[in-house]
Order: structure tokens, then sequence, then C-alpha cells
């Protein structure tokens, strides 16, 4: 069995069924089949080999998802690049990656040219401008002069599919090397974890250059024989729309997006048809759990799940059933993956005391490509090693604290910034909140707040100090607060505390 596989499959099967909605296009899977094996069986006569590079800079697009399964079916390596990087972090990902060929959407022509004349390693370019000349192929037309006949590459399950680059929070991004029995692995795992049924309708905001979005939720989409309405870019107001238009029975996204889709108005979008939510990134407070349940009168389930890049991504889910009574809880090991927590010896730790996650299993990757170094890190002993740290409980459900590196040390005490936060998020006049600790001459490093207020309301750093001071031990209460527009995020909706940290060290007067 390989990735690619699982396209056929469920072409065969309901080959008229809708597999593709994206702005004004729809498209069935037998078109989608007929169209990804035109694209492969073109890249095969570039001199496409197992193993090269494939990068793509697309929006959620079809041809996105098109080259994806071109690459699962042929043996390329699919290498998705985050559309909104800088021309010099894009060329960093091509020649790092030592891409062979690259998709680019016309909207990134401009950056490409100035990366170009840097490009050694890239051999064949696709674009779809209109007045694209050789060297560069245009899409379409390179797509329609390719036969639509399943392409005869033999596959093993430990070939590599993705080179997926991590978000880059500190240092340069470290790519992870992703095989075919990774991802089927991750699949397994999902459709168990969150309950998949077939024929879901869903509605794809996170972008498909991460694995949340691309191995989660569309690729789950496509082996339940499902529908994958792809949104280009985020927007709440287009989302809102599309539910209502499409009908859209499941929506997946980061809490941070759920939160934008609280703002606008109440009752003026057609929200009956939602019956599921996923979300990941960071954990949902049971209070906004509370509130997807008013904005989807028929919501039946919402489903955390907690992961990484080097997972493929999935780690642990909770299920619907346990949502509100696992208060912040990521829920229970997916099935075919072992975790524990563990001390900086690597020592098991009993219920309810705090280590490292580590977990072992065949949906972990292969490695970081060319870093020996990061690599062994990550992959002790074949244990993968989170950074998270997190307590799991008498029934093996796992609570995260917070990341090791955010963990802050205040006079000889552990605090975790995600307790705090936690506390923030139940005031009712904050909207978003990040804890960061920053240097102090007596205390090693003292509590910093950061806080977004919701629209019209008002606090002052005292209100929020005696808030915190009131629900936690005095020594974890803020000692200082700023209070911002917003808070600077990846974009899988994590937030960016090593930015805050810079920018709090920028105010200080040298």
């Amino acid at each position: 069995m390989d990735v690619g596989k699982i396209l056929t499959l469920t072409a065969r099967k309901f080959p008229n069924r809708v597999a593709l909605i994206c702005e004004d296009k729809r498209m069935t899977y037998r078109e989608y089949e007929d169209r990804v094996n035109r694209l492969a069986n073109g890249l095969l006569q570039l001199g496409l080999k197992k193993g090269d590079r494939v990068a793509a800079l697309l929006f959620n697009s079809i041809p996105m998802v098109e080259m994806f399964f071109a690459c699962a079916k042929t043996g390329g390596v699919f290498t998705p690049i985050n559309f909104r990087f800088t021309a010099e972090e894009v060329f960093y990902i091509l020649d790092h990656s030592d891409a062979r060929f690259f998709v680019y959407g016309e909207e990134f022509s401009g950056l490409v040219e100035k990366v170009r004349p840097k490009l050694t390693k890239v051999e064949f370019s696709i674009s779809f401008n209109n007045e694209t000349a050789p060297p560069i192929l245009h899409y379409e037309t390179f797509l329609e002069e390719s036969p639509a006949q399943e392409p005869e590459i033999f596959l093993s399950e430990n070939d590599e599919c993705q080179l997926m680059y991590t978000s880059g929070t500190t240092g340069k991004p470290k790519g992870a090397i992703l095989t075919h029995e990774n991802l089927l692995w991750n699949l397994f795992n999902t459709l168990l974890g969150r309950e998949e049924q077939e024929g879901e309708i869903s509605i794809v905001i996170g972008p498909l250059y991460h694995t949340a979005a691309l191995n989660n939720h569309f690729l789950t989409r496509v082996a339940m024989a499902g529908t994958s309405i792809l949104v280009k870019q985020f927007d709440p107001i287009k989302v809102m729309e599309i539910i209502e238009k499409e009908r859209a029975t499941v929506i997946s996204g980061a809490p941070a997006a759920y939160h934008l889709l609280f703002s606008l108005p109440e009752g003026q979008y057609d929200t009956r048809s939602i019956t599921k939510c996923t979300t990941g990134a960071s954990i949902l407070p049971n209070e906004t759990k509370l509130r997807l349940a008013k904005l989807f009168p028929n919501l039946k389930g919402i489903y955390d799940v907690y992961g990484c890049t080097e997972a493929t991504p999935s780690i642990a889910i909770l299920k619907a059933k346990d949502s509100l009574k696992k208060k912040e809880c990521v829920g229970a090991a997916v099935p075919f993956l072992e975790v524990r927590i563990v001390d900086d010896q690597g020592q098991d730790l009993p219920a309810g005391e705090v280590g490292e996650v580590i977990c072992r299993g065949p949906n972990v990757m292969k490695g970081y490509y060319k870093d020996e170094e990061a690599t062994r890190e990550a992959l002790q002993g074949g244990w993968l090693h989170t950074g998270d740290l997190a307590r799991m409980d008498e029934e093996g459900f796992i609570y995260i604290v917070d990341r090791k590196k955010d963990m802050i040390v205040s006079g000889g005490e552990n605090i975790y910034p995600r307790e705090i936060e936690e506390i923030l998020y139940c005031h009712p006049k904050i909207e978003d909140a990040a804890i960061i600790g920053v240097p102090d001459p007596l205390w090693g490093e003292s509590v910093r707040a950061v806080i977004v207020l919701k629209k019209g309301e008002s606090m002052t750093e005292e209100e929020v100090i005696e808030y915190c001071k009131s629900h936690l031990a005095s020594y974890k209460k803020p000692k200082s607060v700023e209070f911002v527009e917003s808070l600077p995020r990846n974009p899988s909706g994590k937030v960016l505390k090593t930015l805050l940290r810079q920018r709090y060290l920028k105010l200080i007067p040298s």
C-alpha cells in the first residue's frame, strides 16, 4: 500500500462524488484522478525519479492537492513551502531541500523572479502564468499534453513521501522526512481517534503546507470519500459564507481561527450543517468549546488533536465524549503509538507529575533532512522527544502543560505559562493572552503577561495581576503586563513567544 492508492481506490468506488471545491471550481473524484495521473505522467516524462523533491509554492488550491497526489503516485517527495515566506526564506527551502521540480502560483511570480538566478538545483519550473515561456512550463498545458493512465511505479511503504519543514519559530526550519508508512499509520490513527465518517463535507481553512491540514484533514477526507472545500486564505466572513452555501459538516482549525469566527455578528449565517469541529495547535478551553456549540447549534462533537510535524502529526486525540469532561486535556495517545512522560534522565514519571512527552511508533518521522545532529537529538533511542511538557492521569489522558523551552524558572520555582494563560482566557474582558518569562535581576526570571482585550474593553495592569493572584499561587502571578492589539502567531496558530521576548528586551533601556 502507498499513499497514491488512496485516491485511486476512492475514485474507483465513487467516481461521480464531488472531491474538491475551491472558489468557483468543483471536481469529481473521476476528474481529480484523471488530472493527477496526467500530472504524474508528465513529471515522469520530464525524468522524475523516486526520491526527487517536488517543491510547491501555492495557496490552498486544487493544483496544490493535485501535485501532492501526483508525487505520491510517482515516488516524488512533496515539499510544500509556506506561502507567507519572503524571497530569502523561499530560496532557503528550495536550496536546502535539493528540489529538482518547482511549481508555483501566479501570485508568486515576482518573488520567484528575485530568487531564480540563485536556483541552481531546480531543473524544472511549472507556473500558471499564461505568458509562461520555456524553460518555464505552463501548468495546464503541461497537464493536458500528458497521458491519463495510471502510472506504473512500484513504491514501498518505506519510500519517502513528504519533506515537511517545521514552522521555524527559532532558527532555520528543519525538514522532517515522512514516508508513505508514516502517512498511512497517521491516517489510521486519525480515522479512529476522530471517529471519521464516510462522505463528510470538510472545510479546510488551515494552510496545506502544514501536516495538520494536509495529512489529518485533507488526506483523511479523500480516504473517506468525502468532499474537501479548500479555502485559499482564511477570512472569517468567507468561511461562514462557504459553510452556509456548501452545507459543510466538518470544520477544522486552530483556536485562533475560531476566535475570529466568534467576532462576527451572531445569527448572521446559517451554520446548522456543521456537526463536527476539530482543533489543534494549542489548547481549546472549555469556555471556547461552549461558544462553538452556540455558534454551531447542531454540533455533535469537538475533537482536540495534539501532535507535531515529526509525528505526521497525530500524537493524542481527545474524543467528543470526553471533550468537556477532561478539562484542558488533549486526550489519550492515538491507537498505534506509544507515549511516555519522562524526566530529564529519560525515566518514566508517575501519574500527575510533569515531564517531557516522548513517543514511538510507525507515524514518527524518518529524520531531519541533512541534519544528523538534530535527528539524533530528536530521536533518542528511537523515541521522538517533542519538547512539550505534560502530565498524564491514571487513565492515560495527557494534559499539555507547556513547551519545555517556554517554562519559566523564577526563584527556583518552575512556572508553566499555559496554566496562567488558561486563567486569563476565562476573564470576560480578555480576548487573547500569552505569558513569557523575562530577565529579572533578583529572581532570575519573572512572569510577564501580554494581553489582547476584547473590543471596547479596558483593564489596568493592576487588575490583571490581582485577577491572577486570586486564582493562582502568588509566585505565579504576572509581575508586569503589556496590552497589545494582537499576538504574533506562526501559520499553525501557535504564539511566537520568541518574538514577544525579543520585543520585551528591545523595550528595556540599555
